[in-house]
């Protein structure tokens, strides 16, 4: 599947045979999965780090938003320029900012060009001039209806060079019984290296730690039948889909857009799901 964004129908959330959209319930576990689950958090709970309503004054998850084609570009002015696609991008001047617009986090942007069907993201973005130019730590444009990924040791609006996207929970998917689609997750550590399909290290530990890219899912064997309809629709797109290494972070957190819809005390209970339910997938690739 590739299951559109609400607010751009005509634009697939990346092919239908994207690596976001693989289904992994049936690859092997790798080698290291014991070594890289311990150190991701094999002993915390996965964390739904996306719901209604607001925390410290922002919302909480990834806030994104969708522009028409005649949106105005404006400059922006990124840290990391060498590794960053140029401006100008289509962000408008009240673009939501994940945290808020007082936050001192992440600060991603998330803009989709409907009728381009392009998306735009930044990392630590703010508006300058009232939102007549923005500056950033790095961003990235993709094509949302190719696979092209970003060069090799680039990084994106994210630490692995990924989309940030195509990996949120969104309240849509699950309000249609579906995810279909690869979920982002973070670990407080990782390795000084990455594996496909990341193609950026922002290493923060040892070796034995998940490089960036990493691939976790849930055992198969796991019982879900005691969580909500909500939640089961989650549960069921980690084992089929599983979630990918992509920042670091808290431990096992996933990435989620924020959405009133959310039931945020049950999203709470998906913390019973430990990380030691989790096993790596071995996608047979090396680490670079």
């Amino acid at each position: 599947g590739a299951a559109s964004l609400p607010g751009a129908p005509t634009c697939p959330m990346f092919p239908a045979d994207s690596y976001w959209h693989a289904r992994v319930d049936a690859l092997p576990a790798d080698p290291n999965s014991a070594t890289y689950v311990a150190n991701a958090g094999a002993t915390s709970g996965v964390h739904a780090d996306f719901g209604a309503g607001l925390y410290d004054g922002g919302p909480i998850g990834i806030p994104f938003v969708t522009v028409p084609g005649a949106q105005p570009k404006v400059p922006v002015d990124f840290d990391y320029a060498d590794e960053s696609d140029p401006g100008p991008y289509p962000i408008p001047a009240n673009a939501p900012v994940e945290g808020g617009s007082a936050s001192s986090g992440d600060r991603h942007v998330l803009v989709v060009d409907r009728d381009a069907c392009r998306l735009y993201e930044t990392w630590s973005s703010y508006p300058q001039r009232g939102g007549a130019s923005w500056t950033a730590g790095s961003g990235a444009v993709f094509d949302l209806t190719s696979n092209a990924m970003r060069p090799a040791t680039w990084t994106s609006a994210d630490a692995a060079g990924l989309p940030i996207l195509p990996g949120l929970v969104r309240y849509d998917e699950v309000a249609s019984g579906e995810i279909d689609h690869v979920i982002r997750f973070t670990a407080p550590r990782t390795a000084n290296a990455y594996v496909w399909p990341a193609s950026h290290k922002a290493g923060s530990g040892g070796a034995s730690d998940p490089p960036m890219g990493a691939w976790l899912r849930l055992k198969g064997g796991y019982d879900i039948s005691r969580f909500s309809a909500q939640n089961q629709v989650i549960l069921r797109a980690l084992k089929k889909h599983g979630m990918v290494l992509a920042d670091n972070g808290s431990a096992l957190y996933m990435s989620g857009a924020p959405d009133p819809g959310w039931n945020n005390s049950d999203l709470n209970l998906l913390k019973s799901v430990p990380g030691s339910a989790f096993e790596a997938v071995d996608v047979g690739l090396t680490r670079i």
